[in-house]
């Protein structure tokens, strides 16, 4: 069995509770929604609920992949529900939100990998609030350029993939994934719609070194990604893969500097810094010069 490490002193994690915590949980749980701050076990849930904040999740709780660093359970998802998209637009209302997050579990078992579904609760969310802007952070499907091409063409600002890993780290940590599919989605969106913004996240302490961390944020910025977020991997049980270590938050200082330098548009690299965390100061964020 494996033993949890102690968290460092520097992952404090907020404990639920105050502000508007009640009243995001009460939304979500009114209109039966799904969130990746819950499904995810996000170390952040606390301080978005509190701000009526959260990151919705499309097409249930149950992933297709078995990626060994998720806590989202896997099996066979439940069929599509069609009234979903208008529910999420209701509880974006609800919370009042300039900026929406939607992301989903893996769907392989779909056709499309649930595009058309993304689609349609961008265009929901739109039609209910059309002055919020829109973040997607979506799954690979697969590497079908179509189902890319059809969230991309929907009514959305910010397009998300997350490349989550090293190359060297896929089989071990994501084998359904592939990171030059990742790469090649992240291209395309970038490619069928220039204005969108292209934004991805990684994860850190999984066993990567820091050249490896250095060539991917290369490779990101040759496929044109604007937006990049680097946070500490955290283990969410024991029968997940361990952290092989905790990086310093000087180190993810170091980290962000290097990918202001290499021109990303805005970076996020913090030891609790999740892909949707503070996400509506990303779009909002004028361009970074280099440092």
């Amino acid at each position: 069995m494996t033993v949890a490490r102690r968290h460092p002193a520097w992952i404090k994690v907020r404990a639920p509770g105050g502000g508007d915590y009640a009243a995001t949980k009460a939304t979500i749980r009114d209109l039966e929604l799904h969130t990746v701050c819950e499904e995810a076990r996000c170390p952040n849930l606390a301080e978005c609920w509190a701000h009526r904040t959260a990151t919705f999740m499309l097409m249930g709780d149950v992933c297709t992949r078995n990626c060994g660093y998720c806590a989202v359970a896997h099996g066979r998802p439940a069929p599509l529900d069609a009234a979903e998209p208008l529910r999420v637009a209701e509880g974006a209302a609800r919370l009042g939100l300039r900026h929406v997050v939607i992301t989903s579990v893996d769907r392989d078992d779909l056709p499309d990998g649930g595009a058309a579904h993304f689609a349609a609760t961008a265009r929901a969310v739109k039609d209910r609030l059309p002055a919020c802007t829109l973040e997607v952070l979506t799954p690979d499907f697969q590497g079908d350029v179509r189902s890319v091409y059809v969230v991309v063409d929907a009514p959305v600002d910010v397009f998300n993939h997350n490349t989550e890993t090293v190359p060297r780290l896929y089989k071990r940590s994501r084998p359904g994934g592939r990171y030059d599919r990742t790469l090649r989605v992240l291209e395309e969106a970038k490619l069928r719609r220039r204005p969108i913004l292209t934004k991805t996240g990684l994860m850190l302490g999984l066993g990567e070194t820091h050249s490896e961390v250095e060539e991917v944020l290369r490779d990101l910025v040759d496929v044109g990604c604007d937006i990049v977020t680097l946070g500490q991997y955290l283990q969410p049980t024991r029968a997940h893969l361990p952290v092989d270590r905790y990086v310093a938050p000087e180190e993810f200082n170091e980290l962000g500097a290097l990918a202001r330098g290499m021109g990303f548009r805005h970076v996020e690299s913090g030891p609790l810094v999740r892909s949707s965390y503070h996400a509506w100061e990303h779009v909002a964020a004028p361009q970074q010069t280099s440092v």
